[in-house]
């Protein structure tokens, strides 16, 4: 018998039965007890193009009913290490944006004070903000691997300074963030002006753009990462545009030209041995993928963030 919480197996009850939670684990009230979770933020009125990511944390959900237990590429065996269970989702103001920035963060505050890990399903990308609000409270600046189609570090969307695409302007400003321990991977697409990027090389972010990831494994760029990075905490934070929407259309805002699955791969296996107090899935607008491949795409990112989180034992 396991002493840790299982995926209902796919011989036990059918795929498309069982519990509507992520990989059908054990859906539980609380952060009491648990290593890690997996928590829901259906929010998406900080989104500027298409909405509709507010149903994604459900649709990650049911497409996750597809994956295994064990990681069969890195021998990763988390839950044979870790309790982990889905908290289900944050009960933001759908109404109004402050007010579900500071529901937000109470959340992950109530959450983080059990000593566990979230691991968040969105919901748009401003849902970042108020969890590294709380992830920083707990463990001073974090380190940041962000990866995404756009750098998300506007100083305002339509006069407002939160949005999702203002998240680690704010963040930066805060000092929620450490120094010289963020790197953005993906960006790319059209901009305002040529110097788009250029507000986060000066604050000591390393940009890695869609064109320099073209044709290669991105095994080197991770392993720089992992120097760069040290003991530092460190917070993963992966939009769903950065994946090339070939792969993954359902979205808000399309850029051509992202990361293949397979780098997407690359990028969270590359963290295993950083200290990981935290990650998100974000952007997932299933309206725009009815097939359901963005939202798999998504729940497998979010099974591999959990299994590089520290703890997590691997089979030889």
């Amino acid at each position: 018998m396991h002493h840790y919480n299982q995926p209902l197996g796919g011989n036990e009850m059918p795929r498309f039965g069982g519990p509507a939670t992520m990989m059908r684990l054990p859906a539980r009230p609380s952060a009491e007890g648990l290593d890690a979770a997996f928590i829901g933020v259906p929010l998406d009125i900080g989104t500027s193009n298409r909405p509709g990511t507010r149903l994604g944390p459900r649709q990650i959900r049911d497409e996750s009913r597809m994956l295994r237990p064990y990681n069969m590429a890195t021998r990763a065996a988390p839950f044979d290490s870790l309790q982990v269970a889905d908290i289900g989702d944050v009960p933001i103001n759908t109404f109004h944006l402050p007010k579900s920035i500071d529901i937000i963060t109470a959340f992950y505050d109530e959450v983080l004070g059990h000593g566990c890990t979230p691991l968040t399903l969105g919901g748009e990308h401003t849902i970042t903000l108020p969890i590294l609000r709380a992830i920083a409270a707990r463990h001073g600046p974090v380190g940041l691997i962000h990866i995404d189609a756009h750098a998300d570090v506007n100083d305002q969307m339509f006069g407002e300074p939160i949005a999702h695409g203002t998240p680690f302007r704010r963040a930066q400003e805060e000092g929620l963030l450490a120094g010289n321990k963020v790197v953005q991977i993906g960006l790319r697409g059209t901009g305002y002006s040529a110097e788009d990027f250029d507000w986060c090389r000066q604050q000591g972010f390393r940009v890695v753009t869609a064109e320099q990831c073209w044709y290669t494994s991105l095994a080197p760029l991770m392993a720089e990462v992992r120097e760069q990075m040290g003991d530092t905490p460190v917070y993963i934070s992966f939009d769903i545009d950065g994946l090339d929407p070939s792969v993954a259309p359902g979205t808000g805002t399309v850029e051509m030209g992202g990361l293949t699955s397979a780098q997407g791969l690359e990028i969270v296996r590359g963290a295993t041995g950083l200290n990981i107090v935290g990650g998100d899935l974000v952007e997932v607008s299933p309206p725009y993928d009815p097939s359901g491949n963005t939202a798999l795409m998504g729940a497998t990112l979010l099974y591999e963030m959990l299994c590089v989180l520290p703890g997590v034992q691997h089979r030889d």
